[in-house]
């Protein structure tokens, strides 16, 4: 007998049937426990499981939280929608409630290994009646489906089935490193960006120190962390202290951070989860001043392809921002869709509207031409 539960915390799921759903996921059970234990400011979590009667067989993590609907928007766009969120605060924020997780890029619904391909379909289509559901009863009208990867035509169907409107999300950065040296991958650049880049690295080396604990940092880290948020238009959530030191404790070996020192100073961090496969960049926080002068950016950015390359590590998934940059330095990318629909037929309709001028394609040419690649 099939049924169906929403919890408020990971742990009332067992760690080894959710990881079974997603097979070689970095961010898994421990991840997400890390996460949610971090207490993100703003931010309830959901849990959306369907069970085979005590078997775990499909899962998808969801949160709640009050959204800003120019999240997305950059540059003069960004200016008005903030006068116009000052003047009228209500009009450009709802409560949503969304699938996915605003810490991961991209939304998977997981299903057990052993449930044939076939089901997948009707088994999302049933997380999604649940996520209906649990958002009815807990009054909110705006549902989401975040970061739907271009791959996932299951997960893309059943929210179209279930009428849901789209519009482009972030794409995913995506660096394969086949390469035998990082000179090999400087080689793979175009002329002007593989001068440029070895122009920068003849600068002044700060110290790299690999980390699995940052206990004794962390106000320095924080301290870069707030400076790198305050420049970001894009920024969705707020990480506090406990999201950094959390996620290194619970994963291990497979999450580190690396730190970069001009004498005793810190100056620039990041977050980085590593395993067999791939190293995926979490967050580069950095000292602007100093970036310049040391060209911090870039030379962390070949400090983990180097990684890469000496452990063998086929992908560098680089993150959701900075798409000017990493169209130079090679990167390919991944398109990411936004399934959203409001159980009010006005504001649904007011929403086909304002996602015209919302979509973050219209912002931004380098994220333009990230998204247009696919």
């Amino acid at each position: 007998m099939m049924t169906a539960q929403v919890f408020s915390s990971i742990q009332a799921i067992d760690r080894e049937a959710w990881n079974d759903c997603f097979p070689d996921a970095l961010e898994d059970w421990d991840y997400i426990m890390a996460v949610e234990n971090a207490g993100i400011e703003g931010f309830e979590w959901r849990y959306l499981t369907l069970f085979d009667g005590p078997a775990l067989i499909a899962v998808a993590t969801a949160f709640t939280t009050r959204y800003r609907l120019d999240t997305t928007v950059q540059g003069i766009g960004k200016r008005f929608t903030g006068h116009l969120n000052r003047v009228l605060p209500g009009l450009m924020q709802l409560q949503l409630y969304a699938i996915g997780s605003p810490v991961t890029e991209q939304c998977r619904a997981g299903t057990a290994r052993h449930v044939a391909a076939s089901q997948r379909p009707a088994l999302l289509a049933q997380l999604l009646t649940l996520a209906h559901s649990d958002a009815a009863q807990l009054g909110i009208g705006l549902i989401a489906v975040k970061d739907v990867p271009s791959h996932d035509d299951d997960w893309i169907q059943s929210c179209k089935a279930a009428g849901f409107q789209s519009m482009p999300s972030l794409p995913s950065a995506m660096l394969p490193v086949p390469f035998g040296s990082v000179d090999g991958y400087l080689g793979s650049l175009g002329k002007s960006t593989r001068k440029d880049i070895r122009r920068k690295l003849r600068a002044p080396e700060p110290r790299v120190e690999w980390r699995n604990t940052i206990d004794d940092v962390l106000p320095e880290v924080m301290h870069l962390y707030e400076a790198t948020l305050a420049r970001s238009d894009l920024q969705f959530e707020r990480l506090p202290p406990a999201y950094f030191t959390g996620i290194l404790q619970q994963l291990g070996d497979r999450a580190v951070c690396v730190l970069y020192w001009v004498g005793e100073q810190l100056v620039a961090f990041n977050l980085v989860l590593i395993d067999e496969h791939r190293l995926i960049d979490k967050f580069f926080g950095h000292d602007l001043e100093l970036s310049r002068e040391y060209n911090l950016y870039f030379r962390s950015w070949v400090v983990n392809v180097d990684y890469c390359i000496r452990h063998n590590i086929a992908l560098y998934e680089c993150g959701q921002a900075g798409y000017a940059s990493k169209i130079r330095l090679g990167c390919t990318f991944q398109s990411n869709t936004l399934f959203f629909r409001h159980r009010n037929r006005w504001i649904n309709s007011v929403l086909k509207l304002v996602k015209l001028f919302i979509r973050p394609d219209r912002h931004d040419p380098a994220l333009a031409a990230a998204i247009s690649e696919y």
